[in-house]
């Protein structure tokens, strides 16, 4: 069993990684290759995250990590929506893009 603050920090940053691929998700046709793409690429980033932290295989951080993937696939698709809104759908697939547009037009 990991130890609880290499748990805690693993999820998050798997959390975090998966929020760019949520909202390039949320942005392009559903069941598309760009679609298939932004669900499956960082799954071997996650898998080198767990061999660099040392959390082990252990079936509790399946859950965990698991649930955090999907966690953020939903936030970044859920912060597209909603940027989609505020700019009257002026957004590009890519977080980082529209996050500079945005707050250089600021």
């Amino acid at each position: 069993m990991p130890e609880i603050g290499k748990l805690v920090l693993t999820t998050f940053m798997i959390l975090c990684l998966n929020v760019p691929f949520g909202y390039w998700r949320a942005h392009v046709k559903k069941l598309g290759l760009q679609w298939i793409l932004a669900i499956h690429l960082p799954v071997p980033l996650v898998v080198l995250l767990r061999i660099i932290m040392h959390t082990g295989w252990h079936w509790i951080t399946f859950i965990v990590f698991i649930s955090a993937f999907f966690v953020g696939q939903l936030l970044g698709g859920l912060l597209q929506k909603n940027m989609s809104l505020k700019h009257q759908g002026h957004t590009s697939s890519c977080l980082l893009v529209d996050l500079y547009r945005f707050i250089s037009a600021s």
